[in-house]
């Protein structure tokens, strides 16, 4: 409960500086009230060009909003952006660097907004949990790092070799695709001394019904079987070309599981993920194989 209450405390003080710094109250209640105004009109049913990409945007979270940027020239322009139809966005919520002698810590933590009349409360479960997740494994590597040095010295290194090795943490992101219909992205935590405790984790929405894409959703009911026939299809033939695969026996493919990571391409089609180690040696690094529909 407490870890709970520091993080909203967080998120309250972190809202407060963008608002209070970085804008006036007239322009803040400006840009609601465009966002406002073209709700209100996609409600009536008017149909409009899908903007262009702006790297200006507005992330809701947590029923409030956070202005990424921090011009006020950028925050009149924002009043200009039309916000019409269901459109999905990802910007960024949270970013911050610090860095020590020792250590350098990297993060951006993105938000989801999407554009719609009721999301049932969509957004704001899937932007906890990145929030969440996001500070949990930022804090944890940072608590292995401390470790790692501190075993490092007692064991004959010194300061000086310990910080040659240039430790980083970094928390990131990465949009894989995105249409009027989906969006896919991926939320990335690595450490560079310590690839054992990286993680990657994917997120696939259906924008049109405001609900997370499975793998039944986009190949049907038999998709198991379809995604397993391919998988191993594209295994002969990749292994055909010169591609390492370990064989079932030493610890390779077998089948998908309810586990099994993907994301969406620009096509439409589920790309599986599978990761370092896990069905093929280290040098092949994370193996990727399209499922065409």
């Amino acid at each position: 409960m407490e870890d709970n209450k520091q993080d909203l405390e967080k998120m309250n003080q972190l809202k407060s500086e963008y608002e209070n710094k970085h804008m006036t109250e007239k322009q803040l209640e400006s840009v609601k009230a465009t966002i406002a105004a073209a709700k209100q009109e996609k409600r009536r049913g008017r149909r409009k060009v899908i903007i262009q990409r702006c790297s200006v945007a507005v992330a809701a979270i947590a029923a409030f909003v956070i202005l990424p940027n921090t011009s006020p020239v950028v925050a009149n322009a924002m009043q200009n952006i039309p916000v019409l139809g269901k459109l999905a966005r990802v910007v960024t919520f949270r970013s911050y660097e610090e860095e020590t002698d020792d250590l350098k810590v990297s993060v951006n933590i993105p938000s989801v907004d999407l554009i719609a009349e009721d999301t049932n409360g969509l957004t704001d479960a899937i932007n906890q949990e990145i929030y969440d997740c996001c500070e949990e494994y930022c804090n944890e590597a940072i608590t292995r790092a401390e470790e790692y040095r501190e075993a490092f010295l007692a064991t004959g290194g010194t300061q000086e070799e310990w910080e040659a090795h240039h430790i980083e943490i970094t928390v990131d992101y990465e949009i894989k695709s995105q249409t009027e219909d989906f969006l896919s992205f991926t939320v990335n935590c690595y450490e560079n001394w310590n690839s054992g405790s990286n993680e990657t984790r994917y997120y696939n929405i259906d924008i049109q019904n405001e609900k997370i894409i499975t793998l039944e959703d986009i190949l049907g009911e038999d998709y198991v079987d379809a995604v397993n026939t391919s998988i191993q299809t594209q295994i002969q033939e990749r292994t055909a070309d010169g591609e390492v695969f370990w064989t079932p026996e030493e610890g390779g493919f077998t089948g998908i599981s309810e586990d099994t990571k993907f994301y969406m391409n620009q096509a439409g089609n589920p790309v599986i993920v599978f990761g370092k180690y896990e069905i093929a040696p280290g040098s092949s690094g994370e193996v990727e194989f399209e499922i065409t529909k």
